[in-house]
């Protein structure tokens, strides 16, 4: 069981890893200044391509669970993720979203009804400290509107996350049908908002076209899908202070590749924030109040109803 677990975060794990790469392949391959744009590239056709793959529809309630979270993990968190990294540093957008841990214990307290435990709330502090190093630190040289885009996708973000957590999974339905419905709801919202407000979409090059395919296939599909899954398996709280290997693997990319540098004193907020990550991640999953799974159908029977392709290894991890 504990070999298992370690797996199921390690696997989780990736999913913040891939989206630390964000930045530096919007700023390097991707056409400048279309942040709903990109946000809509890299949620939609991923999204139709799930659906595609699972050929499973939201029913009753879930039709609008799936446009409520559509809208906060993708509809409302890509576009702003996407203006904060053309206006900051990667490492530097990143590193604000080490808030992220700090919004989902007060929101799982809120929505949940998780009292918070010494820990979290310890590491939450600590990963929100190491936001204020990297922030303050740099103020004379950070964008106000990019900071506020970082702190308004991640709090977007943290509300998606617990509210994933409260309502679980439909019966019959796995969290890579979850995944697309997301995807496509999120797609479909900024669809309308990128047209009125950029206008056409920009004339694509090879680079731009690769980058959108890595960010839309690797960086979406499959990283939202192990997020999800993971939420599903660890509990909100704990999944979510994984966040900070994002930053981490943004700076990581940054100076390695773009020779993008950072103070002494950021990099110990960093610091800070990843052995927040390190706390937090390790923190016992508490009990969560969900929603009750609804009812199956007189005459209906498990061999009747449509599975997720990813069931045989979620049940896998189970055991």
């Amino acid at each position: 069981m504990a070999a298992d677990r370690a797996a199921l975060i390690a696997l989780t794990a990736l999913a913040p890893v891939s989206w630390g790469t964000t930045y530096a392949v919007t700023t390097e391959f991707l056409p400048p200044d279309r942040p709903l744009f990109t946000g809509l590239a890299r949620a939609l056709p991923a999204g139709l391509l799930l659906l595609a793959l699972t050929r499973v529809l939201p029913r009753g309630a879930w039709w609008g669970r799936a446009v409520v979270l559509g809208a906060l993990n993708i509809g409302a968190f890509f576009p702003l993720l996407f203006l904060s990294a053309y206006r900051l540093p990667g490492g530097t957008a990143a590193v604000v979203g080490s808030a992220g841990p700090l919004f989902v214990v007060g929101l799982s307290a809120l929505l949940l009804g998780l009292r918070p435990t010494v820990r979290s709330v310890a590491a939450g502090a600590a990963a929100a400290c190491g936001l204020g190093l990297v922030v303050l630190e740099g103020a004379g040289a950070l964008d106000a509107l990019g900071v506020l885009a970082a702190l308004g996708s991640t709090l977007s973000m943290s509300a998606g996350t617990v509210l994933t957590k409260r309502w679980g999974l439909p019966d019959g339905v796995g969290p890579l049908a979850l995944t697309g419905w997301q995807l496509t709801a999120g797609g479909l919202i900024v669809a309308p908002v990128a047209f009125l407000v950029e206008g056409a979409p920009p004339a694509l090059d090879a680079p731009a076209i690769g980058g959108y395919l890595y960010l839309a296939l690797a960086n979406t599909a499959v990283a939202y899908w192990l997020w999800f899954r993971g939420i599903g398996r660890l509990g909100a709280t704990q999944v979510t202070f994984l966040g900070p290997l994002s930053p981490l693997t943004a700076a990581v990319v940054g100076w390695a590749a773009l020779g993008q540098g950072l103070t002494p004193l950021q990099l110990a907020g960093m610091a800070l924030a990843f052995g927040a990550t390190v706390a937090g991640a390790r923190t016992p999953p508490a009990p969560v109040r969900a929603d009750p799974a609804p009812a199956v159908p007189c005459g209906s029977t498990a061999r009747n109803r449509r599975k997720d392709p990813m069931d045989v290894t979620d049940r896998a991890l189970r055991r």
